[in-house]
């Protein structure tokens, strides 16, 4: 079969070099418009993901806080956060001494995990830096009830503050699920 566009003796030599480059560029383009497609982020309305991503976190009483430890392992453990505002933050009580304070404090890259596995509502994962904060001040503003019961509590807690990066979430009742291929989530960056 002769392609016109590659037929060396209806083109000359700057025809076949641009008609080249506009091949070149469509092949370079191609995978990244088949996989922005696949990502429902351009599909789905920023704050119909962030509604849905709200709607998971408030009914999560209890999320998973992911540190990563000086040997690069991943650490997981079970958190009870503060209720979140409208900036997304994420706000959690630690003991100073803990061992997810030393990792924040050497690598603040942390992740947070919120979902209810009694059924299947779907997910929200949160990537974002962690900080470390020593704020007795703030702490007794955001103390909870229990923390009476504790001794010393205003000397042992200091507050963990998340400010996100990136939104991951699935949510079925809303038909946000993730990508038939790949099953990657829905994404927002902040």
């Amino acid at each position: 079969m002769n392609y016109p566009i590659l037929n060396h003796s209806v083109m000359n030599n700057n025809q076949i070099k641009k008609s080249c480059f506009y091949i070149l560029i469509a092949f370079l383009l191609l995978p990244a418009g088949k996989a922005n497609a696949q990502n429902q982020q351009s599909s789905i309305a920023r704050d119909t993901l962030m509604k849905a991503a709200r709607e998971i976190i408030t009914s999560t009483p209890f999320c998973a806080l992911v540190t990563v430890d000086s040997m690069g392992q991943p650490q997981v453990r079970t958190m009870n956060p503060f209720p979140l505002g409208d900036d997304m933050v994420i706000w959690f009580a630690t003991s100073r001494k803990s061992r997810k304070v030393t990792e924040i404090r050497k690598n603040p890259k942390v992740s947070v995990y919120y979902a209810d596995h009694t059924g299947a509502k779907g997910y929200v994962n949160i990537t974002g830096s962690a900080v470390i904060i020593d704020d007795k001040e703030l702490l007794v503003k955001m103390k909870r009830a229990y923390w009476e019961n504790i001794p010393n509590w205003q000397d042992r807690f200091v507050l963990i503050k998340i400010t996100p990066k990136t939104l991951d979430v699935i949510h079925y009742a809303r038909g946000i699920s993730g990508d038939p291929e790949t099953n990657r989530a829905s994404t927002l960056v902040f």
